[in-house]
């Protein structure tokens, strides 16, 4: 008796003339890409936005005009890109804002005390900055408390401390001046500069800006610790299981909200050498909706560094496109919660679409 051997090379033509599929090869059409990005929605309202002022207010497109959007955009998404890190990791910072004033006032209390060069006071405000976010995360982490309890009790800590302590050292609400000491001219330059690009004048904040958005990016798409991100953000018990470190990335994401708010002080500081220590309070709202619009989840586990730039500068375009189009600027919380709304329904309805056509 004879034995026939099926000859038919692996992945050949089934019986039927059909051949098998295998998913693995399956390719993604450029729209089904397009859809699945979480910061679509946000491009559309910017573009959006970007149009609507650009009729209704004279000027829009000027270059003093994008200069001005660009800055305002910038001193908000320097925070956005590590606030949406950390709201794609699952948990959000309450404290944010009055970090920003904190670390502006160690800087320049240190420096004028201790009569010390600039750039040592900033180092110890780094330092300092660096530890108030290692302290969110830890008492996350250990406490197992939501990051609501643990960061209002940090921001109220802070708020506190930033006037106690500075009424204390110099008898007065604000700093002295420290813009004729040592080391200011470099800090300046750093911090608050302003560079002339293409018959643009910007700010040095727009270059910072743009270089977090793009390290930001490349953590999240291109390290293990992006895997990390978006797994601790998605389910924290999963990724536990599957050996993800989440105490450490949790605690490393806080970190990086300060390291965020140290730069945005150092950049409040040495615009005006003297700072006021009730700024910063309900700025960490602006943040948050600002990564928001961009395509986070207040759950966790989805979103972009790019879609927080876009909706930081969705936020610049509507504050001073109102202006520029002479309008009362009474009406730009309106514009904003508006804002806010709209784009979490049109992402929301993206993120649906994308998921049905996988």
């Amino acid at each position: 008796m004879s034995t026939t051997t099926d000859t038919r090379p692996t992945g050949g033509p089934a019986p039927g003339g059909e051949r098998p599929r295998d998913e693995r090869l399956l390719r993604t059409s450029p729209l089904r890409k397009l859809m699945s990005r979480p910061e679509l929605g946000s491009v559309v309202g910017a573009l959006a936005v970007l149009v609507f002022f650009a009729v209704a207010a004279d000027g829009f497109l000027r270059p003093s005009s994008i200069s001005t959007v660009l800055y305002a955009s910038s001193t908000i998404g320097i925070m956005a890109v590590p606030v949406a890190l950390l709201m794609i990791g699952g948990e959000f910072d309450l404290s944010a804002g009055v970090m920003v004033t904190s670390s502006a006032l160690i800087s320049s209390m240190f420096s004028y005390q201790m009569t010390a060069n600039i750039w040592v006071g900033a180092g110890v405000s780094l330092l300092a900055t660096l530890a108030v976010g290692a302290f969110n995360g830890f008492m996350l982490t250990r406490t197992k408390l939501p990051s609501f309890i643990v960061t209002l009790g940090t921001f109220l800590m802070l708020t506190g401390m930033n006037l106690g302590f500075t009424k204390l050292i110099d008898g007065t609400v604000s700093t002295k001046s420290i813009g004729d000491m040592e080391g200011f001219p470099s800090a300046h330059a750093v911090f608050a500069s302003t560079i002339g690009i293409g018959g643009v004048d910007l700010k040095v904040t727009v270059v910072w800006w743009l270089g977090l958005v793009a390290l930001a990016s490349w953590v999240l798409l291109r390290t293990r610790v992006g895997n990390w991100i978006f797994a601790v953000g998605g389910n924290e018990d999963a990724a536990r299981a599957v050996g993800v470190p989440v105490a450490k990335t949790k605690i490393g994401l806080y970190m990086g909200v300060a390291f965020g708010a140290w730069v945005s002080g150092q950049h409040l500081l040495f615009s005006f050498d003297t700072v006021q220590s009730g700024e910063g309070v309900g700025n960490e709202l602006i943040y948050i909706i600002a990564a928001v619009i961009g395509g986070c989840l207040i759950t966790g586990g989805y979103g972009s560094a790019v879609g927080s730039a876009v909706g930081a500068l969705l936020f610049g375009m509507t504050s001073k496109g109102i202006v520029f189009a002479e309008w009362n600027p009474d009406w730009f919380k309106f514009f904003l919660g508006a804002m806010l709304l709209l784009a979490t329904l049109l992402n929301t309805w993206v993120r649906k679409r994308a998921e049905a056509t996988k």
